[in-house]
């Protein structure tokens, strides 16, 4: 009965499989119009249009695990600043906190699985170094760090907290036109 059981289920998960990887087929018309969708997508995101332009991304975060913003408008190819501040309490037990700027089209969950690793390199490892654009160090309750970069052609760009189990809640988006 267990070998009918699994067998059963090996040809089951089988035709999901195939049903999955086949997929829809559709002509080139609605290929070139999905490519033109996700572009904008790349470009763009909802409530970018009220935000003024910046080139100071100046974020906060502190216990509750959330930055203060998440969500700036930046112009390409532009010298930009981030301010990070840690506004938790200043003491040996504060959160530790950074703000981890990654290339468009990086997968946050993926990027994160390898930094909980990186303890020695602040949790921005240095192996995912072409996946990231700019980074703070960790920063303690009551302490900040600055960094400056160039955000060089139009997308929408994640940033991240890096240190362990921080990605899910504290991240946001930049929006460079």
């Amino acid at each position: 009965m267990l070998k009918y059981l699994i067998t059963t289920s090996l040809y089951i998960f089988a035709v999901a499989l195939l049903l999955i990887s086949c997929g829809q087929t559709t002509g080139n018309k609605n290929n070139s119009k999905e490519s033109t969708t996700t572009e904008e997508k790349e470009t763009s995101v909802p409530g970018i249009e009220k935000l003024e332009f910046t080139d100071s991304v100046q974020l906060k975060a502190n216990e509750n695990m959330l930055f203060d913003k998440e969500l700036f408008r930046v112009r390409a190819g532009k010298k930009l600043s981030l301010i990070f501040k840690n506004t938790g309490a200043k003491s040996a037990a504060s959160m530790t906190h950074n703000v981890v700027i990654l290339k468009n089209g990086v997968d946050i969950a993926d990027f994160a699985d390898v930094a909980h690793n990186a303890k020695a390199e602040q949790y921005v490892p240095s192996s995912l170094d072409s996946l990231i654009i700019a980074h703070t160090r960790l920063v303690g309750g009551g302490d900040s760090d600055q960094v400056e970069f160039i955000i060089p052609k139009p997308g929408v760009y994640d940033f991240i907290c890096s240190f362990p189990g921080h990605w899910g809640t504290m991240q946001g988006k930049i929006v460079a036109q």
